[in-house]
């Protein structure tokens, strides 16, 4: 009996961790599941995309690409691009500037911090203008300015409404006053627009800060945001610095600036596209109302 407990059972196979070989791990796509940085659940990146980048747990906005968005925005097979053509310079010979714009054309697969063109929502024609801080932080250089007032001569000739959406870090500072100038002539742009009657939207999202919220992203007839979209033009710590006084949480949020009258509305990306075309449809020619 004794000499029975000491003997192996040899029925029973010892179990062993199995580590995945390289190949196996290569089974499952990169990219497949998307982690939301502020609920920190993980979802299924189709799921994500399919909502429209909006977090299906929390309603957070991740960032949008330039030619995402305009799926998610315009109806499809609308949109027509315009002066994809141009393309930057380096006027005060900064050092490395056109390397590193030809490493953001490789890594973005655009010319430039915004796309410009026409489309329609809803059968409706308009013009926009969809910036990507992928690009150089979406900062504004000439012919980020250059692109945008030409969307907005567009948009006059057409006598369509005028429709931006901002993602920028501001001015590009490799191209000093030149870059800076762009709030001016894009300013110009809007006021002539304006005073044909045009119709502009300003749709900021995170971030819109510097010398783009200083212009053409403040200037809308109706200026709206998306939830928790970073607007500002100097820094936090920097004005909290200059005014030695700590400021609210909130500060800078799209929340905080509808709560003290500098936004129109926070509205969702899922419900953008309606509320537009609800406004578009009041505005358009014959659209007058019955009492």
């Amino acid at each position: 009996m004794l000499k029975d407990l000491f003997v192996k059972n040899k029925s029973k196979k010892k179990k062993y961790a199995t580590i995945p070989s390289e190949a196996a791990k290569q089974d499952v796509p990169e990219g497949i599941m998307t982690k939301c940085p502020n609920c920190k659940k993980i979802m299924y990146t189709k799921e994500l995309q399919k909502n429209h980048k909006v977090c299906i747990h929390c309603d957070y906005h991740h960032p949008m690409r330039a030619f995402e968005r305009i799926s998610s925005f315009l109806d499809v097979g609308s949109f027509q691009e315009i002066d994809h053509e141009l393309t930057t310079e380096n006027p005060l010979n900064f050092p490395d500037y056109l390397e590193k714009i030809e490493k953001d054309r490789k890594k973005t697969g655009m010319n430039e911090a915004v796309v410009t063109g026409n489309g329609t929502i809803n059968s409706m024609t308009v013009v926009v203008a969809i910036m990507d801080s992928s690009f150089r932080m979406g900062s504004m250089g000439s012919v980020v300015g250059e692109k945008i007032t030409r969307a907005i001569e567009l948009a006059k000739k057409k006598k369509c409404p005028f429709i931006i959406f901002t993602a920028s870090g501001g001015a590009r500072m490799q191209e000093g006053v030149l870059s800076l100038m762009q709030m001016a002539k894009t300013s110009v742009a809007l006021k002539r627009f304006s005073d044909e009657g045009g119709l502009f939207f300003s749709i900021m999202t995170h971030p819109t800060t510097g010398g783009v919220s200083a212009s053409f992203a403040s200037l809308g007839d109706y200026n709206f945001a998306e939830p928790g979209a970073l607007i500002g033009f100097a820094g936090r710590r920097i004005i909290e610095q200059t005014i030695r006084e700590d400021l609210p949480e909130d500060f800078q949020t799209a929340e905080f600036l509808l709560k003290h009258g500098q936004l129109d509305a926070v509205i969702s990306r899922l419900e953008l596209k309606d509320k537009i075309s609800t406004i578009l449809d009041i505005h358009q020619w014959g659209g007058e109302i019955t009492w």
